[in-house]
């Protein structure tokens, strides 16, 4: 007779972190599609739906934080791993866009679920509109002074270069998922394609417009440590 209330008990002390509620809405997105509900995704945290508004205001908050997650996940591809810089900038591109494919397809619904709600209405503070890719831009641009800086070079524009990388990527990746729920082998090797050509052409245009040309074949590390000698040199 006392059984249950015990258990309910238990049920109700469970601790839910915000983590868990992200958790839930990927397993839900991924399972029934890019439009959850918050119903669907407090049954799927086994909470109750006002247990879940004390965690996450409203939709609008869970989206951001999702989208955090992804930024997150989409960036560690790239990563600070500076062996790219040893590798030649297509090559290293291939890589990247490799994993960041492989990436994508763990959970293509979540990519649409960000891409398709990008206007959403926040706890008093009327239309929010969300950038998904505007943590990614950041961490990127990041990089890219750490790196422009140690060659050195001008970093004026780095931070339009980055949003401008970002913008395509997130955009080229939207047309690569919108043929088929499951892209094929074959289209998933020509966005890889498409992405590592379009992103060195981006890279590259802005690094010629710095005065350094770099080879396409040769690991980046080694034209940057060329160009600091040189300018070394003329100093």
């Amino acid at each position: 007779m006392y059984a249950s209330p015990v258990v309910r008990s238990s049920a109700r002390s469970r601790v839910v972190t915000r983590e868990d509620i992200v958790d839930a809405a990927i397993r839900v997105i991924d399972r029934a599609g890019p439009r959850p509900s918050m119903d669907d995704i407090a049954r799927e945290a086994q909470i109750t739906k006002p247990r879940l508004y004390r965690q996450f205001a409203d939709k609008g908050d869970l989206f951001t934080e999702i989208a955090a997650r992804m930024s997150r996940r989409a960036f560690s591809a790239a990563g600070a791993d500076m062996t790219l810089m040893l590798q030649p900038p297509r090559v290293a591109l291939r890589r990247v866009f490799t994993e960041y494919a492989h990436g994508i397809l763990e959970h293509p619904n979540v990519f649409r679920y960000l891409g398709q709600a990008p206007v959403l209405r926040q706890s008093g503070a009327g239309v929010l509109q969300l950038d998904l890719g505007r943590e990614a831009a950041r961490r990127l641009e990041k990089l890219a002074r750490s790196v422009a800086q140690a060659v050195p070079l001008d970093t004026a524009g780095v931070d339009y270069l980055s949003r401008a990388l970002v913008g395509a990527v997130v955009s080229i990746t939207d047309l690569w998922l919108s043929d088929s729920d499951a892209p094929t082998g074959e289209q998933t090797a020509e966005f890889i394609d498409q992405a590592t050509e379009l992103v060195w052409g981006l890279i590259d245009g802005f690094l010629r417009r710095q005065g350094v040309e770099v080879d396409a074949d040769t690991p980046i590390f080694a034209t940057f440590a060329e160009v600091n000698q040189s300018r070394s040199g003329d100093c």
